[in-house]
């Protein structure tokens, strides 16, 4: 079952709004400490994962929204 394309493009716009949250210095920083996983600093574990999740996410959305209709999407021509 398909969700409607209003709820999905509300979707995108969360996801959006939210990812930009996530890479705000403040929050960032929190994740600046001078610990390593594996020999990586923190921060960057958390910097890629975060983008990773995003890209993920972008990626599901967009294949549940329909394809475009190019006819609806130009301006209407005077007659």
């Amino acid at each position: 079952m398909m969700a409607e394309p209003r709820k999905l493009v509300s979707s995108m716009l969360a996801l959006t709004v939210f990812g930009a949250l996530l890479f705000v210095p403040p929050l960032v920083l929190v994740f600046n400490q001078p610990i390593s996983h594996f020999g990586i600093p923190q921060i960057v574990i958390y910097l890629f994962t975060v983008w990773l999740l995003l890209i993920v996410g972008t990626a599901l959305l967009s294949r549940s929204l329909p394809p475009g209709d190019p006819d609806k999407s130009a301006t209407p021509e005077d007659d």
